[in-house]
């Protein structure tokens, strides 16, 4: 049953999870050796790209909206 689940590829769930945790720096050593045997790297640096852009764009938009109520 163990050989079963490690050749599962991962699911966009487990990605994202791994992409976060690894964004705030808190990845757990299951969790990395899990993604280097079952993930595709191309889909950890896709999502790692969206997530990085979608982070920009929100502290972004926060800033301007901070600048918008200070009347800057």
């Amino acid at each position: 049953m163990s050989d079963n689940q490690d050749d599962k590829p991962l699911t966009i769930w487990e990605m994202l999870q791994s992409v976060f945790a690894a964004a705030f720096g808190v990845q757990s050593g299951k969790n990395r050796s899990r993604d280097f045997s079952r993930g595709k790297p191309s889909q950890f640096i896709i999502l790692g790209l969206l997530f990085t852009a979608g982070f920009v764009l929100l502290i972004a938009a926060i800033v301007q909206l901070v600048l918008y109520f200070a009347g800057v």
